[in-house]
């Protein structure tokens, strides 16, 4: 087993357990459908997870081009694998006894929730230019351009008390977030 390949299987657990938590969590809305009450943003962000934490492991295949690992990468991959698995864990609590719902729930996590989205994205910057500098040129100027912008958006999430902002920020994300898939991870042959 080469280095690569050692570092993958750990990271892939974390994520798979990842996966787990939010699958569950939309299991007990359709299993309880009346238990909780539902909120569409928060169902945007699920989605919006699902989606990046599956691509999350498809990105991370770039880390074959690594050729020098040390301890510290090592442990800044496991670590990053680890801080997405609590960010969806945020998204689907084990118990909401102390809220109305999800929307109140949220709310009243978002800080936690978009603090943490953008420690995700400065993170991100380390693992692009941990993938080596033609990978990080192939993915042009948007590249830095849209973790800024969402890394603004995400601002606004943290900030904003309003729903609808709430949901603004959401649809923009998630919509970036496909748009950005389809394009730049050969998802589409």
């Amino acid at each position: 087993m080469g280095l690569f390949e050692y570092v993958i299987v750990l990271t892939s657990i974390v994520i798979g357990l990842a996966l787990t938590h939010l699958m569950q969590g939309i299991a007990r809305l359709v299993q309880h459908p009346g238990r909780v009450r539902i909120w569409w943003v928060h169902l945007v962000w699920v989605a919006h997870m699902l989606l990046t934490t599956v691509f999350w492991w498809w990105w991370e295949f770039r880390l074959h081009t690594i050729k020098a690992w040390t301890f510290g990468l090592y442990a800044f991959f496991v670590a990053y694998a680890f801080f997405i698995y609590l960010i969806c864990a945020v998204l689907f609590p084990h118990d909401l006894g102390d809220y109305d719902g999800f929307q109140s729930y949220f709310m009243a996590r978002r800080r936690w929730f978009f603090g943490m989205l953008i420690v995700w994205l400065a993170v991100d910057v380390f693992d692009t230019i941990a993938k080596g500098h033609d990978y990080l040129a192939s993915l042009s100027l948007e590249y830095p351009v849209a973790q800024a912008g969402l890394a603004l958006l995400c601002v606004v999430g943290l900030i904003s008390p309003r729903a609808r902002v709430q949901g603004g920020v959401a649809i923009l994300v998630l919509g970036y977030q496909v748009s950005r898939v389809l394009r730049f991870y050969d998802t589409v042959s």
